[in-house]
């Protein structure tokens, strides 16, 4: 199905695709400035700390009481491949290590090309659907058309329920939520959503937020974009709703922010020993969060990243300290 125009002009893909080879970039370099390497971003669980009860944190959904992990996977870019290969191979040990590390929540779209595919495909074949909490997009115009495009995307993911559909951008939102509804109802998915990339929709987001009913909201939040927490995050909070946070990283921009400057000693307060986990930690340490789902298709940033759901958070004093150190580079 092709997807509804005026979205997609107002997100180009060559921006999307350079957002994300910079991110790649600049972690490389921000990797460097801490241990030398591009390895040196990870640090590994060692065999002591695997031993221990180590698990990631999680946080109730508002309208269920079911728990997710805080780190979740994105998949733009990352899963847009053709399976073959070293990619299918690094693919399927990204998946497996998320589900060891205490994995669920994947995000994905069919904006995002083959990745529907991709996981659909693999998580068959590795047998892990069960362990994971699916999450995708509708993204067109007419009731009609988002019926035959959560089909296809069911169809593709290989599964006989969704976890999550959300209206992506809010392409023909009232629309699209009362289908959701519909299905919720059937069965044919688990829970409802809307998600929006740009913090010029915020207005529109608090309005159907107080007047509509679903049960996620995906939106950016990170250092590097913290405008939802002035008015969206409390609503979400007072009206029941969970939060996924898209684009914790800034698309890269803040990996490029600190890439000259060392990890400050008092970030071992709240158990960081990385950039990756320094960022993600100051975004699950707001309670109104239910996960960030950053996107990787590399086997060592998914175990930095899902670090940054294990251990101590940061309390408001320390969060304001992260956000003025990160702001003054």
């Amino acid at each position: 199905m092709e997807p509804y125009n005026a979205c997609k002009a107002s997100v180009p893909l060559a921006f999307h695709r350079n957002a994300l080879q910079w991110e790649i970039v600049t972690r490389r370099e921000a990797a460097k400035v801490i241990g030398g390497t591009a390895a040196a971003l990870v640090l590994p669980i060692s065999a002591e700390a695997k031993s221990e009860s180590i698990t990631m944190l999680t946080r109730a959904i508002p309208s269920s009481g079911e728990k997710l992990p805080v780190i979740g996977l994105g998949t733009w870019q990352a899963f847009d491949v053709d399976l073959g290969g070293n990619i299918q191979k690094q693919l399927e040990e990204v998946l497996s290590q998320f589900v060891k590390l205490g994995g669920r929540v994947i995000d994905s779209s069919p904006m995002y090309g083959r990745a529907e595919k991709v996981i659909g495909q693999l998580t068959s074949a590795l047998r892990l659907r069960d362990k994971l909490f699916i999450a995708t997009k509708v993204w067109t115009e007419g009731k009609q058309s988002g019926i035959q495009s959560m089909d296809r995307s069911t169809a593709l993911l290989r599964t006989e329920r969704i976890d999550l559909m959300q209206v992506h951008n809010l392409v023909d939102v009232n629309t699209q939520l009362a289908t959701l509804q519909e299905w919720k109802q059937q069965g044919r998915i688990r829970y409802t959503g809307i998600t929006h990339y740009e913090s010029g929709a915020l207005n529109e987001i608090e309005k159907l937020m107080r007047n509509q009913k679903f049960d996620f909201l995906q939106i950016n939040y990170s250092l590097m974009e913290p405008e939802a927490e002035q008015r969206v995050l409390p609503v979400a909070q007072e009206r029941g709703i969970a939060v996924i946070a898209n684009r914790p990283f800034g698309s890269g921009d803040l990996f490029s922010k600190v890439r000259a400057q060392p990890l400050p000693d008092w970030a071992s307060e709240v158990d960081c020993h990385t950039w990756a986990q320094f960022f993600l930690k100051w975004i699950v340490a707001n309670a109104a969060i239910t996960c960030a789902i950053p996107a990787t298709n590399k086997p060592h940033h998914l175990e930095d990243n899902m670090q940054g759901g294990i251990g101590r958070l940061p309390d408001a004093k320390l969060r304001h300290r992260m956000a003025e150190f990160v702001s003054s580079l």
